[in-house]
């Protein structure tokens, strides 16, 4: 008893600028982080200093980055819904 798909996705002209956008933020993240793990390999004490709010530099930078990947994540939602909103209407108008 299949009831087959309940969308029809069709195809997204979006996808390959969604794409390139997704690996550029990763190659930002991924750089961030590995400042966050070149300072814990190579200067580990520093890790240790008191940065803001009593929190030390470790626990100051994860949770930055925990916050950095959610505004990163907003972001790209934002830019991925307007290409699909234009790219997509495009395709409609034709």
């Amino acid at each position: 008893m299949g009831h087959g798909p309940a969308v029809d996705w069709g195809k997204d002209n979006a996808s390959p600028k969604k794409e390139k956008l997704g690996i550029i933020l990763f190659i930002v993240y991924l750089l961030v982080y590995i400042g966050f793990i070149f300072i814990g390999v190579i200067k580990s004490e520093l890790m240790k200093t008191q940065v803001a709010f009593g929190l030390n530099l470790a626990v100051f930078y994860g949770f930055g980055l925990i916050f950095f990947a959610v505004i990163l994540g907003v972001i790209y939602n934002k830019i991925c819904t307007k290409y699909e909103d234009t790219m997509n209407k495009e395709e409609i108008e034709k």
